[in-house]
């Protein structure tokens, strides 16, 4: 999947994209009556019940907590749910992919790119908390998209390889579930830093979540600027799970059309 290949299929099939996109999004809300506006209330409700549950029965002493806590939740949720769905769009898919021609890397990419609407749906969840919660809206805000850059390019790797793998091995869709709820209680989501035990601090260091929950925390809750090597290691975190992700997904689309 040559990078000249790719921009050229995405341009040439964007309006399939753009379809496939909208049927997702028209199939996550068929027959819900509050249709979009959950994206604003999971959040809302979620972070209300988890502030109650983490601020005053564990007591942990962050400041604006809520705030805290919706940010983790958003940036976490988005990539859960993104991946998730990602991993089964190949043999979801898979009666078009025998009847006519289709970039396959298109319908991964799709599924990632129809969470990433949902949640800029959650984003107004998050200014709606910082109103109540009297934070201050400054210039920093404006650096907001790189964080949720470096989390969308980051989904894509993920879910273009775990939807090329569960292709020829089928229980990855067990397994993954498994491997998120590890995953969420390793990035602090919900709970400080502080509380993580010296000896095994440095897991978080192998957590790319954990480096674009605090980017994007640092931006809206602290009001600065992360600095220019931050900035590069997330951007690296991101491209490396596109390359990654690519190769796999080249490696292993081939053979698609006989294992679904």
């Amino acid at each position: 999947m040559k990078n000249e290949c790719l921009w050229k299929s995405l341009y040439k099939y964007r309006f399939l994209l753009k379809e496939l996109i909208s049927r997702d999004l028209k199939i996550k809300y068929r027959r819900s009556f509050l249709g979009y506006l959950w994206s604003l209330m999971n959040p809302l409700l979620m972070m209300w019940v988890l502030t109650l549950v983490f601020s005053y029965i564990f007591r942990f002493d962050i400041p604006n907590y809520p705030l805290y806590l919706i940010i983790g939740q958003t940036i976490f949720g988005f990539f859960s749910e993104s991946t998730t769905v990602a991993m089964m769009s190949i043999i979801d898919n898979a009666p078009l992919l025998k009847k006519v021609y289709v970039p396959q890397f298109i319908f991964p990419l799709s599924r990632v790119l129809s969470s990433f609407v949902t949640m800029i749906f959650s984003l107004i969840a998050i200014l709606i908390v910082m109103l109540i919660t009297d934070v201050p809206f400054k210039l920093t805000l404006l650096a907001l998209p790189l964080p949720l850059l470096f989390t969308l390019l980051f989904s894509v790797g993920v879910g273009m390889l775990i939807s090329a793998v569960t292709v020829y091995l089928r229980d990855v869709m067990h397994l993954y579930s498994i491997v998120l709820t590890a995953w969420s209680f390793l990035t602090p989501i919900f709970y400080p830093i502080s509380i993580v035990p010296a000896n095994i601090r440095w897991v978080l260091q192998y957590n790319p979540l954990y480096y674009f929950i605090d980017y994007f925390r640092q931006i809206v809750l602290y009001n600065t600027l992360p600095n220019v090597q931050t900035t590069v290691f997330c951007f690296e975190l991101s491209i490396a799970a596109i390359v990654i992700g690519a190769i796999v997904f080249n490696k292993l689309q081939k053979n698609f059309l006989l294992y679904t």
